[in-house]
């Protein structure tokens, strides 16, 4: 059976939907972007003092600026490129490969009725979003 790259996306997006997951890549280069421009601001103003405050204002508007940016992962799922969207699918279908489907709808029942099945596949994305986009998961509201 050839690989359905569409039904495995609507797969990962029904399972990431009912386990309600939520990604932020972490964006610690912005973050230290501000903080070093507060320092520098801070350095231009105040002198040597100035740097220390500028840097811990600085630094707390980066912490505050890129935290909480949460997307839901049937979005970041979406927005994935074809090949990260084939190398996620590559993951999952060495999972399920054994199930014969004919269509999403079908795949989706076979694995959301098997509670070992949906935790490995839930694992695997888990590992992709982790690993591959270097973000954070957060589980319900």
């Amino acid at each position: 059976m050839p690989v359905h790259v569409d039904d495995i996306m609507k797969l990962l997006c029904h399972v990431s939907d009912h386990e309600k997951m939520k990604a932020t890549v972490k964006h610690s280069a912005k973050g230290a972007l501000v903080a070093a421009a507060g320092a520098f601001f801070g350095g231009l103003v105040g002198g040597p003092p100035g740097i220390a405050v500028g840097g811990a204002v600085g630094g707390a508007m980066g912490a505050w600026m890129t935290s909480g940016q949460f997307k839901p992962i049937p979005q970041i799922i979406l927005e994935l490129t074809p090949v990260q969207q084939q190398s996620l699918c590559d993951d999952v279908y060495l999972l399920i490969r054994n199930l014969d489907w004919t269509d999403a709808t079908q795949l989706i029942m076979l694995v959301m009725g098997n509670c070992s099945l949906k935790q490995q596949v839930v694992a695997a994305l888990v590992n992709y979003i982790s690993k591959e986009l270097q973000a954070e998961i957060q589980y319900g509201d």
